[in-house]
């Protein structure tokens, strides 16, 4: 996708401004309390808006958010895999903002295998953030190109009894501890966060997201619509099987619009994960991030 025209004009420069507040929040000292979102117009405040809760500090200290594109009926991408475009241009600024805004961007390994993402920051102002790739069965090859790419730094995390090299081209891999052969959500999110990330996007793709979402692991959704019907292919979400609709989860998103697309933001009740230990602590003071299961509970209501 080329890169998006440069806006002129007052709202461009209040947007500019804003943008560059937030960075400070996230990336230096900056005050939340003082994001001048007054000149914005009504869709952009709402919209930065979700920017400030995910600078916002949580109880545990780490907050995660995810998102994803699709049509209206449901999909992400066709039967073979293909996704470009879902979503319009507007959408994909956002993703770039929540990625400069995250100390971390998780994706999982079928969307390394099918997009060869870079998951860098190139739309707008801001910093790349640590690429963080999940691939509990260690399928991935070398030849993806986060593993040939030495900045940002890449983190592979695999289950421990896969884990069979240190590093995968320029990535580091790391084992983590499964339960019953499955390496949890809540197991990741520990994990990063005792290298000190403290926000955490999961970008993708429609089984990663699922996977977070079903366990309670994620503090808001990002569910951008574009209107286009696809007809068949990949399902965005997939969560275990309901019997009634009581058991239905039921949302109270707020709607914005994105150029052609509506983005439905959807706040979550996350777990929070248990005190962190001194060790951790330690870790995470030693390993600051860059400047610029316990089995989860099914679906916890917002």
């Amino acid at each position: 996708m080329k890169p998006p025209a440069r806006e002129e004009g007052p709202q461009a420069r209040w947007i500019a401004r804003a943008w560059e507040r937030l960075l400070d929040c996230a990336h230096g000292a900056g005050d939340l309390a003082t994001v001048p979102l007054d000149g914005l117009g009504p869709e952009q405040q709402r919209l930065f808006a979700t920017y400030r809760d995910f600078l916002a500090p949580s109880p545990d200290g780490l907050r995660v958010v995810a998102h994803l594109g699709q049509s209206l009926d449901g999909r992400i991408a066709t039967e073979r895999g293909h996704s470009t475009f879902i979503t319009g241009r507007e959408d994909f600024v956002h993703m770039h903002r929540l990625r400069a805004l995250a100390d971390a961007v998780l994706v999982g390994a079928g969307t390394v295998a099918y997009d060869d993402p870079l998951l860098t920051v190139r739309l707008v102002p801001g910093p790349s953030p640590l690429r963080v790739v999940f691939d509990p069965d260690r399928r991935l090859a070398a030849d993806r190109r986060l593993f040939r790419d030495p900045e940002p730094p890449t983190l592979l995390l695999c289950r421990a009894d896969r884990q069979d090299c240190a590093r995968l081209g320029t990535a580091e891999v790391l084992g983590l501890p499964a339960q019953g052969g499955v390496l949890e959500p809540r197991t990741v999110l520990a994990a990063l966060r005792a290298r000190g990330i403290r926000r955490l996007f999961v970008e993708g793709g429609g089984m990663t997201v699922s996977r977070f979402l079903a366990a309670g692991c994620l503090d808001a959704l990002h569910l951008c619509v574009a209107p286009l019907i696809i007809g068949s292919g990949r399902a965005a979400l997939v969560l275990p099987a309901i019997g009634r609709m009581e058991e239905a989860l039921r949302l109270a998103p707020e709607v914005i619009r994105l150029g052609e697309d509506w983005l439905f933001y959807c706040r979550l009740r996350r777990r929070t994960l248990p005190a962190r230990q001194a060790q951790e602590i330690e870790m995470a003071d030693a390993r600051p991030p860059k400047p610029g299961l316990d089995r989860a509970q099914p679906l916890l209501l917002p």
